[in-house]
Order: structure tokens, then sequence, then C-alpha cells
């Protein structure tokens, strides 16, 4: 796992000055007013009245800080730390959050510390505060404090710049979004050198051997072989990839390969539907029903899925085609189906990731996926099964349980919550086809390894953020598993069930082992089933003591 150097920017707002006025005005040497931010990812982040902002280190009204101080590294994967930042920015540090003297940037600094690793910022910093008001006369720098603290802003934007922030209310997202593309390119590119120089290390040590026996025709291979790795490390100045470069691609995908093999693997459905077959019986449902530019989205969607083009082949506007799709009434229900079969066959694509990112403003897919209980029984199947194969790469199940929330038909909603829905809808349903897709949806969500194993990371998160979040949904899940097993489930959706129970008892240590006590079926009602439920039944029970 890559690891982030995470460091402390100290800022006197002062200047200096608190140093020269306090001894006069309080009858006591203040050092300075310290403003604090944390930088992480090549950004720096900080809370002032105006809410959570980020700029590129330094770049501030402040200039330069005062002192720079290493915290530490941490592996929290940067999409993880945004959804953690985006939680906090809405709930305890939103603007109308901000207290001067009680909930400030310093105290935003150490919770962002100690949630990347595990260290918080000086205490001196902490304790300023109290130190100023417990002394006569510190009340009357509250006001100049604040003055001092209208300077923690990013450098003043141009006036075009500032137009261009008014007129786009999102582009603080497109920003963010496109940072998180910048960023994953970034280190692809820096594994990528990474790798190249350790092989180029073996071929030099190869090289001095062949020298030191006589073989003198090595040299014109080292020439070769420097070439090749220039142009890998520079692909722009190549017009074709060199075969180094393709080499490495071709290492790195069996490594990903093998990352997915050694995981718990999660339940999918690979080969349940023919994309030949699907995708020409949706073209033969709208064909003659299209508009020019969904007809441009269409072909867009024949080279990603058929021509194994990549995800950039989709538009901007291809969602709002697969919105059109999914939600217009007049065309027939066999059209939703179809699309939904498409989508879930695209789920299996390891870019997949990139076109989800597109709706993280519309949320068109998981609008439709919330309303699973309003559509007929072939579209609730469809949305199921696009669930359970987004699954299929670490990125696109991270995305179903991000949190960040957004206000559909009056309620508020997020991706986790939607998945929840679909997981638990599916597996209470009357359909058998449904029921086992909601087992293994159920199943994936308990085996993600990001959300069990790092439990430390748990702890960290605040109140509303992922885990804690996750925390909840587990419970929610069991309840759900628990009546589905007043059924007569089949042996694989019992195995899926009990797996997932399983590890809810080790998340959440007090409420699922209470809810299987008081509400029931105990799990050993199930015992001799088979060996594999049995021994998860015993690990249940274990915890359940």
């Amino acid at each position: 796992m890559t690891s982030s150097r995470v460091d402390l920017y100290i800022y006197d707002l002062s200047k200096g000055m608190a140093a020269i006025m306090s001894p006069i005005i309080i009858g006591k040497k203040i050092d300075g007013v310290w403003h604090t931010a944390i930088t992480v990812y090549e950004r720096e982040y900080f809370f002032t009245a105006s809410g959570v902002e980020n700029c590129i280190p330094g770049t501030t009204a402040l200039g330069p800080p005062l002192k720079q101080i290493k915290l530490g590294e941490t592996q929290v994967p940067y999409p993880v730390f945004i959804e953690y930042l985006n939680g906090l920015s809405q709930s305890s540090y939103g603007a109308n959050t901000y207290q001067l003297l009680s909930h400030n940037c310093n105290n935003f600094s150490d919770e962002l510390a100690q949630f990347l690793c595990g260290t918080g910022i000086p205490k001196y910093i902490l304790d300023l505060p109290n130190e100023v008001l417990q002394t006569n006369l510190g009340s009357t720098l509250v006001p100049l404090i604040s003055q001092w603290e209208q300077s923690a802003r990013p450098t003043v934007q141009t006036q075009s710049e500032a137009t261009t922030r008014e007129k786009s209310p999102d582009l603080d997202q497109q920003i963010e979004e496109a940072r998180y593309k910048s960023f994953v390119l970034e280190q692809r590119r820096k594994k990528l050198k990474e790798k190249l120089a350790k092989r180029e290390r073996k071929k030099e040590k190869r090289r001095k051997k062949l020298i030191k026996e006589g073989h003198s025709e090595v040299l014109e291979l080292e020439e070769t072989e420097m070439a090749d790795t220039e142009a890998a490390l520079n692909p722009s100045e190549s017009s074709l990839p060199s075969e180094q470069a393709m080499q490495l691609e071709e290492e790195e995908r069996r490594q990903e390969e093998e990352r997915k093999r050694l995981r718990d693997p999660p339940v999918i459905y690979k080969t349940l539907h023919d994309i030949n077959v699907e995708f020409d019986a949706l073209v033969g449902l709208i064909d003659g029903k299209l508009s020019q530019e969904e007809q441009t989205s269409l072909e867009e969607l024949h080279k990603f899925m058929l021509e194994d083009e990549g995800s950039w082949v989709l538009g901007e506007t291809f969602l709002v085609f697969i919105g059109r799709l999914l939600n217009d009434k007049t065309l027939p229900v066999e059209v939703r189906v179809k699309t939904l079969n498409v989508l879930a066959l695209a789920a299996l694509k390891d870019d997949v990731i990139l076109l989800l990112h597109q709706d993280r403003r519309e949320h068109i897919l998981m609008n439709y996926a919330f309303d699973i209980d309003r559509h007929s029984l072939e579209e609730q199947e469809g949305v199921a099964l696009f669930m359970c194969n987004m699954f299929e790469n670490l990125s696109s199940s991270e995305w179903m349980l991000y949190i960040s929330e957004w206000a559909y038909n009056n309620q508020q909603t997020s991706n986790i919550r939607v998945t929840t829905k679909v997981a638990v809808h599916s597996l209470l349903s009357d359909s058998s086809v449904l029921q086992e897709r909601g087992s293994a949806i159920i199943h994936n969500l308990a085996c993600k390894e990001k959300m069990f194993k790092n439990f430390k990371i748990r702890q960290r998160l605040p109140k509303g953020s992922l885990s804690k979040v996750f925390d909840d949904v587990a419970v929610e899940l069991t309840m759900a598993l628990l009546q589905f097993f007043n059924g007569k489930p089949s042996e694989e959706n019992l195995f899926r069930c009990m797996k997932a129970l399983a590890k809810f008892v080790e998340i959440s240590r007090q409420e699922v082992p209470q809810l299987i006590q008081m509400i029931g079926p105990d799990p050993k009602t199930f015992k001799g089933t088979s060996p594999r439920i049995d021994e998860l039944i015993e690990k249940i029970s274990s915890k359940c003591r």
C-alpha cells in the first residue's frame, strides 16, 4: 500500500505582533496566534469561517508557514480521504459551525491528523484559547484575532476566476474529480518508474557481469534498452508505446489480478448474459426513437462494450442518454431491462469507475436503484445484478459505499444507503432470483476487506462518516438476515448469509450479537446443513457468548 506524507503547517496570524502586544494588553506573553493546516496529497487543507477549504500548499494570503512539522505517513487511500473530508464539511465542520476560540482551524487540524496518521497536533496550540481567556483582558483580543483570521484564505482570485466560480456552483466538485483522476494517473506513473528503475538495476548488474566476462556486444544492447526505458517513461515523445512499457503494463495487470485472487472473492455474474445478444436486442427496441445526440451515445456504448475501448470513449452526455432509457416510460419495459443487463456487464470492466464518477452530480444510476421497490420484477432483477457485478473491481465497490448525501424525492440518500436498500429488498423478496442476488450483495458488502480489517482507521472516523455509517448498516443488514433465516434458504444462500453474519459480529461487536440473541433464530438451528456452514456457525456462536 502506498503512503503519503502528512505535514502540519503552523502560521502566526499576528505575524509577530502577539509576542509584542500580549504582555501589555493581558499581562502575559503569547508567542503567536496560531493558525494551522494539514498538508497531504500535495494540497493544504484547513478550516475557516467559510468552512473546509484547500489550496496549493503555502498559497494562502498568510504566505509560507512559520513552521512545518512532519506528523507522519498515511496509508488512507485518497478516495477514502475525500469521502471523509466531505463528511466533515457537511457535518461537524460546516461553515456555520466555526467558533473562533472553541471550534476552529486547530481543532480541525487535530482531528484530520488523528484520522490520517493517528497523531494529534502540538498541545500548546490547542491550549492557547484557554490561556488567553483565563487572563483578565483576554476577551479584548478576540475581535483582533477574528480580524487576523480573515487572512487565512487562499490567494485572492482574479475577477474572471471569481465570475466563473459564481456561475458554476459545481466547480469545486469538478476540480476535485479532476484532481482525483490526475492523482490516480500520477500514482500509476510513479509505479511504472519504480518498476523500470528496478528492472534497470538488475540489467546493469547483468551488463557488468557480461563486460567482465568479455562480452563486448553488451554495450550495443545497453544503448537499445536505455532508449526503450526513456520512451516508456516519456510516452508523449514516442508515437507508439515501447515493448518494455507494454510488458510493464501486462505485469501490472497480472499483479492486479493476483490481488483480486487473494482477496475474499465477491459473488458476481460474468456469464449470465451475452453482451452481443443484449446490445443487439437493445438496439432493436430503440431503433428510430433516438435523437442524433442519443444515437452518438449509443455508438459510444458500442465502442465501450463491443469494441473494448476504454471508458474515455463515453461522452459527457452519455449518462443523460442512459437516464432517458431508464426513466422514459413511453419506452417498453424491455428497454430498461436490456439497459440494466448491459450496465451489469459494463460493471465488470476495469475502468468503469471513471463512468461512475461522471454520475456524482446527477446520480442517475443510484436514484433509479433507490426506487427498486417501484420497478417491475424484471427491472428489480436487473438492478440487483448491476449491484452484484459492481463488486468485481475494488474502486467501483468502494464507490458503492460512498456516504456523500443528496436529496431525492424529498429525502436524503447516499450510495451506501441505496446499496443497503437494494440488498435488503432483494433478500426479502418472494422472487428466488432476487433472493439469490440479495444474498450475493450482502455477502459482497460484508467481505469488503477495507471495512473490516483496518479497525484503527474505522475508530478514527467521525460520527456520520464511512465506517460509522457502515456500523449502522451492519445492524440493518443483520435484521434482514435474521428475517430471511425464518424461511427455507438454499444451502448456497444460507452460506453467503452466514458468512456475512460472521463478519457483522466482528464489526458491530455489541449490537449484532444482541440482535441475534433477542430476535433469533439461533444460527445453531442450521447446524448440520453443510460442513462450511457449520464452521461459520461456530465463529458466530463464539462471538455471541
